[in-house]
C-alpha cells in the first residue's frame, strides 16, 4: 500500500461545502455546526438537498440521485476547498456509484471529512482517485457540536496539520505489542465488510495500518465480520491495527476476547481504545498517509502532515 495524494490544508476564508450523502440531518444541529465552522473563519455552503427526506425511506437524506448530485456539485465547484459530511447513518452505498468519477478526478484533490457510513466514500476516494481523506467528526454530529477535543483536533488537522503529526490514543492499551510502519486506512468495520466485492474494494491490506471501529454490533457480529475479512484475504499483509471505539457493542471484556482471538494471530501490533469513531472527543485520523504505529506507546506518528 502506497501513500496517497494529500489535499491542501485550509486557510481562513476557505469555502467549504456541507453535504448529506447518508442519513437525514437535524436542522438545528446543522445550524449549530455551520456557526462553529464560521467561527473558525470558514465560509460554509450547504447542498440544496441536505435537509431533504426520502419519500419512502425515512433513514435516507433525500433520494439517491439528489444526494449524489449535491456531492458531485460540491466537489466539482472550483471555489470549494473541502467537502464536509453532515452525518453518517446509512445511504452512501446507494449513491456512490451514481458519482461521475472522471469529473471528480478532474476537479482535483480536496479535503473530504466524515466517518461511520462515510467509510464507503473513504474507500472509493482511495481506490478510484488515489486521494487521502480525513476520518473525523461530521458537521451536524453531537460530538462535533459539544466536545472541545473533537473540535480542536479536527480544526488543527485542517488548518495546522503539522501540529498533529503525532496522534496519541485517548485511552490506549496494548493488545499485541510492537511497532509497525504502513499507510493508514479503514473506518467502520461493518462498512468495510459490506464493501467487499464492490468496485471500490481494495485488492488487499498489504503494507497498511488498519484503523477500525463500530457501533451497535454485538460481539458475535464483530466476530463474524472479522472472520469474513480473514477468510476473504482482506487482512493479508496488514502491518498493524488500531482499534477505535465500540459503543453499544455489548460487554467490552467479551468483545476484547473476540478482538484478541481474531486479530492476535496475525502477528502484527494491535492497540485498542485509540479514541476515534463513535466516541466522545473522537480524534481525526488521516487515511492514505504513511505512518508508524506504536502499540505500547499508543501513538500514530505520521511521516508528514495529513494535508499539504
Amino acid at each position: 500500500m502506497m501513500p496517497l495524494v494529500r489535499p491542501s490544508r485550509l486557510a481562513p476564508g476557505a469555502r467549504v461545502a456541507v453535504v448529506a450523502p447518508s442519513g437525514p440531518v437535524v436542522e438545528e444541529r446543522l445550524a449549530a455546526g455551520l456557526d462553529l465552522l464560521r467561527a473558525w473563519g470558514l465560509d460554509p455552503v450547504v447542498g440544496p438537498h441536505v435537509l431533504d427526506r426520502h419519500p419512502a425511506f425515512p433513514y435516507l437524506a433525500g433520494t439517491d440521485a439528489d444526494r449524489a448530485a449535491d456531492f458531485q456539485a460540491a466537489w466539482c465547484d472550483p471555489d470549494i476547498a473541502a467537502v464536509l459530511c453532515a452525518r453518517g447513518g446509512y445511504g452512501a452505498q446507494r449513491m456512490v456509484d451514481l458519482l461521475d468519477w472522471d469529473a471528480l478526478r478532474a476537479a482535483g484533490p480536496k479535503v473530504l471529512v466524515g466517518f461511520s457510513d462515510i467509510t464507503v466514500l473513504h474507500e472509493a476516494f482511495a481506490v478510484r482517485l488515489g486521494l487521502a481523506t480525513l476520518h473525523g467528526p461530521m458537521a451536524s454530529a453531537l460530538d462535533f457540536l459539544k466536545n472541545e477535543r473533537a473540535q480542536e483536533h479536527l480544526r488543527a488537522t485542517l488548518f495546522e496539520p503539522e501540529s498533529v503529526t503525532t496522534i496519541r490514543a485517548s485511552g490506549g492499551a496494548t493488545l499485541v505489542p510492537g511497532r509497525a510502519r504502513g499507510v493508514t486506512f479503514g473506518g467502520c468495520l461493518c462498512m468495510l465488510v459490506t464493501e467487499l466485492g464492490t468496485p471500490h474494494a481494495r485488492a488487499g491490506a498489504r503494507g497498511g495500518l488498519l484503523m477500525i471501529e463500530d457501533i451497535g454490533e454485538e460481539a458475535y457480529r464483530v466476530d463474524r465480520m472479522l472472520t469474513q475479512l480473514l477468510r476473504s484475504g482482506g487482512l493479508d499483509g496488514v502491518a498493524g491495527i488500531a482499534l477505535g471505539s465500540w459503543k453499544e457493542c455489548g460487554p467490552y471484556e467479551l468483545l476484547r476476547q473476540v478482538l484478541t482471538d481474531r486479530l492476535g494471530g496475525l502477528g502484527v501490533p494491535v492497540v485498542e481504545d485509540f479514541g476515534f469513531g463513535h466516541c466522545d472527543g473522537a480524534l481525526t485520523i488521516p487515511f492514505g498517509v504513511a505512518a508508524e504505529l506504536d502499540a505500547e506507546a499508543g501513538t500514530l506518528t505520521l511521516d508528514e502532515p495529513a494535508l499539504a
